[in-house]
């Protein structure tokens, strides 16, 4: 039978349960945050509560000196669609007859934060003078427009001249089994919306309209077939998608007066949005196309190659797991794009992602409780070991 009620579970999966149980639909948090800063209170951490427009996020801190580390997350999940699409209500975890966590956000991400939190618990408690300081950095908006979350709480923080030198999200990175990948870096993204004006006019007498359609087609195709770069050792070439394309009235008889083109891309460290930029506009204005053109910077690409977060994260994969994991920069954006500019190292380290975003989404319970031993094993590498070694003790 499934387990309904966490009583006799680990600390990991309790807290997993009651954040599993709020239906914290981007943006609405559901009280989740009142329930991590309740414990992250009994720890000693400072807490600022930032709310911008309709978004609930969080900044919390204990410790007075030493580098800075931060959990990053998010308690908002996206919607779950009919539950009878469900084989357990979305929103009533379970843990069913395969040792599997079921709910809306037991992978992306609340299994996470728990696992934050007691990681968290267990290394205050095993180090209560610790060296450095731990953080946490929770919205609400990670799942929806992504402005007044993470974006404005670090505006903030460089605002207010916060250090913040190691981030970890808890975005799901696990491919196969927990921690054989860790994101070390995203691609950034350029989205654009292009709108190519023609003259509309009946389809029998082409002569008296020009169609955009038409127009477009081989600008869109030079576009599709350019070579942008070549990547490099940490990222693929950088990749031109059309996402739609919008034109006529639903009428077969007509000529279309304009198309509108929305595309993005996905681009490394070798180039930048701006020579990207330049460059579309170069082959379009080739074709001789009448167009108008709007830019959207989703993120821009960054990249932790190496150095003490790093090393600490995959130390603490293989202290739990026995492997060592694979780094990567694969997949769309997150939250880590924005801390990155505050010039901190960050990586991304999670549960398995095969079911985000998915009916019946779910994750494998025990490695819930092994995620918060990573975690823990990460904080001690980075506070501990470090420590120790630079005092000259074995």
């Amino acid at each position: 039978m499934p387990i309904t009620e966490p009583d006799a579970l680990s600390p990991t999966l309790q807290l997993a349960f009651d954040l599993l149980r709020r239906p914290s639909v981007t943006p609405d948090d559901e009280g989740c945050q009142d329930v991590l800063i309740e414990r992250l209170e009994a720890l000693g951490f400072h807490i600022e509560r930032l709310p911008f427009g309709d978004v609930d996020n969080f900044w919390a801190m204990r410790g007075h000196h030493g580098p800075v580390l931060a959990f990053a997350g998010h308690t908002d999940v996206v919607p779950s669609g009919p539950s009878t699409h469900w084989e357990f209500p979305p929103f009533e975890p379970c843990i069913d007859d395969h040792g599997m966590l079921c709910g809306r956000g037991a992978s992306d991400m609340k299994g996470s934060l728990a696992a934050m939190i007691t990681a968290v618990e267990h290394f205050v408690e095993q180090y209560p003078d610790h060296d450095g300081r731990i953080a946490f950095l929770i919205t609400s908006d990670e799942e929806g427009p992504a402005i007044d979350g993470t974006r404005a709480v670090v505006e903030h923080l460089r605002e207010t001249h916060e250090r913040l030198d190691y981030c970890i999200v808890g975005e799901p990175s696990s491919t196969r089994e927990l921690g054989d990948m860790i994101k070390n870096g995203r691609r950034g993204s350029l989205g654009g919306v292009l709108h190519i004006k023609g003259v509309q006019g009946h389809v029998a007498y082409p002569h008296l309209a020009r169609n955009p359609i038409h127009q477009a087609l081989p600008a869109l195709g030079t576009l599709a077939n350019e070579h942008w770069d070549h990547g490099n050792e940490f990222f693929p070439a950088t990749s031109f998608q059309v996402s739609n394309i919008r034109a006529g009235s639903g009428a077969t008889n007509v000529i279309p007066g304009d198309v509108e083109v929305i595309f993005n891309f996905r681009f490394s460290t070798e180039v930048t949005h701006e020579q990207l930029q330049a460059r579309t506009t170069a082959i379009l204005d080739a074709h001789g196309l009448e167009y108008s053109l709007d830019w959207t910077l989703n993120g821009e690409p960054f990249l932790t190659a190496e150095g003490a977060l790093v090393d600490a994260a995959i130390q603490g994969v293989e202290a739990v797991t026995g492997r060592r994991p694979t780094l990567s920069t694969s997949g769309g954006t997150s939250d880590g794009r924005f801390i990155a500019t505050l010039g901190a190292q960050v990586v991304e380290l999670g549960p398995l992602n095969d079911t985000i975003h998915k009916v019946n989404e779910r994750i494998r319970a025990a490695d819930l409780d092994d995620l918060s031993r990573i975690y823990s094993a990460t904080l001690e590498a980075l506070f501990v070991k470090a420590e120790s070694h630079s005092k000259g003790i074995a």
